[in-house]
């Protein structure tokens, strides 16, 4: 049996690819403590998905652990089209023009088709578009009909099917696309635990992802991704139509610039933490794996950051998809995370402190953690049915870990991204209060959590199968 010792509080998203389809690589990603991973519907097909599914529940289930699954829905990615030679170099000062009825495979150094058609009316005169994740820069000087005439004001290499983002924000394509909608069931039928939503502009975007993800017959929790700067205008709405949030800073860096990357990345982080919503940290953390065998130091600080902001979760994307070290980058992104868990800044809280609280469950969760934080408390299990008490005390910055004993696999993969817990799938059925206390400390002793006379906190329902009903705390010894 796996044995959980002072486990990593902040969780590891890392995507799939080409470099983790090895079933020992994929195996050795798990060991080395992923959490979740990414299905980036970006790139390839249902039947690679559906496969990178299943093998990761049958490593999970030989490993001994719980890994939830991500499906990331590509969302409405606005791209230029092809040039006849493969690239071109616009020039500083050069006139370069998008034309939204060009030929898919016609463009030139003097203009390239967009698969975007309503670009056209999305700017005006004035505007710049970045293009290539802002490494090109186009001011707009004219639009003639369905021509965007533009003036290069950062020139370089330009190649096909490069993103384009307007510095600002306000392009009005829709967050789901058809390929998203039914790339949505496709996640319903692989039976994921997260489905993230790219580009969502507002509350409604996430609204009708939830409507089409409970009509494919799914429970997975929707994930808003932050990238669009309009978002940041109604940031609260979003996150509270949301379960999770992702600060994903290659868009949204192009869009607000990445000097105001930094205080934004650190106010969804807040935001997110102070409603009760888990929150994810992406791109380009630890970028130099993908070639490299050790991180940057910038690297190093970036992850701590993060890490001491409070995000629930830091994630992975090429550095273990097609990066040449996909397990050695797991294995030091986790020990960047604890080694900053063990900072006092880590484990100190005022979260809701002043509050009223509105509900006893609530009002149970958070007394246990400030129980847990000022008493001499080895552990805390949490009897939970939908993970709700857990998520509530996974607020609350502590260094005692937080066991989430839930009754079913589907809970325990949920319960994957919050951080400080860890879940432990143990039925029960209409116990007492003491039976589960017996229960919890015999699964705590056997994981080498707790010893004799360890004092562990255990909250649960009175009532078997009643969602929200956690109305008890014990403090109990370990015999």
């Amino acid at each position: 049996m796996t044995v959980y010792k002072k486990p990593r509080r902040t969780k590891i998203v890392a995507t799939l690819g080409p470099a983790t389809d090895s079933p020992p690589v994929l195996e050795a990603l798990i060991r080395a403590g992923v959490d979740v991973v990414r299905l980036n519907f970006s790139h390839g097909h249902a039947d690679e998905h559906r496969a990178r599914a299943k093998l990761v529940h049958q490593l999970a289930l030989k490993v001994g652990r719980h890994v939830g699954i991500l499906a990331d829905l590509q969302g409405p990615k606005i791209r230029i089209a092809k040039f006849k030679e493969g690239k071109v170099t616009l020039v500083d000062g050069e006139r370069f023009t998008i034309d939204m009825d060009l030929a898919p495979d016609d463009g030139d150094v003097a203009c390239v088709g967009c698969i975007y058609k309503p670009l056209a009316t999305d700017v005006v005169v004035g505007h710049c578009l970045l293009l290539d994740d802002g490494r090109l820069v186009l001011q707009v000087e004219k639009i003639d009909g369905h021509k965007i005439v533009c003036r290069v004001l950062v020139g370089g290499e330009l190649s096909d099917n490069k993103g384009i983002n307007l510095q600002g924000g306000g392009l009005s394509a829709s967050a789901l696309t058809e390929k998203d909608k039914q790339d949505i069931k496709t996640a319903a039928d692989i039976g994921v635990d997260f489905v993230a939503v790219s580009f969502p502009r507002n509350a409604d975007d996430m609204h009708q992802a939830r409507a089409l993800v409970e009509a494919a017959g799914s429970h997975a929790h929707l994930v808003a991704k932050i990238e669009r700067a309009e978002a940041l205008d109604v940031l609260e709405e979003i996150i509270d139509a949301s379960d999770v949030v992702m600060v994903a800073r290659g868009d949204l860096g192009v869009e607000i610039g990445d000097a105001n990357l930094p205080p934004v990345q650190k106010t969804i982080i807040r935001l997110a933490r102070d409603r009760n919503t888990i929150v994810i940290t992406a791109t380009q953390m630890m970028e130099s794996m993908i070639n490299n065998p050790i991180p940057t130091r910038a690297e190093v600080f970036d992850v701590a950051n993060a890490v001491a902001d409070g995000t629930d979760a830091v994630m992975l994307s090429a550095e273990t998809s097609v990066g040449k070290y996909p397990v050695k980058t797991v294995e030091a992104m986790g020990r960047i995370c604890e080694e900053t868990e063990r900072q006092p800044r880590s484990t100190r809280s005022r979260h809701r402190m002043g509050q009223q609280f509105e509900r006893i469950d609530e009002a149970i969760a958070l007394s246990a953690m400030y129980v847990a934080n000022h008493t001499d408390i080895k552990a805390i299990a949490a009897f939970t049915e939908t993970g709700w008490t857990p998520l509530r005390m996974s607020r609350i910055s502590s260094g005692i870990p937080i066991f989430a004993m839930a009754p079913d696999e589907q809970i325990c993969r949920r319960v994957t991204l919050y951080r400080g817990v860890t879940p432990i799938m143990i039925k029960l059925q209409d116990v007492t209060t003491i039976k589960a206390s017996q229960a919890a400390m015999d699964k705590l002793k056997v994981l080498r959590i707790a010893d004799k006379d360890d004092l562990i906190i255990v909250t649960k329902g009175d009532l078997t199968g009643s969602r929200g009903g956690t109305n008890t705390m014990k403090i109990v010894q370990v015999e």
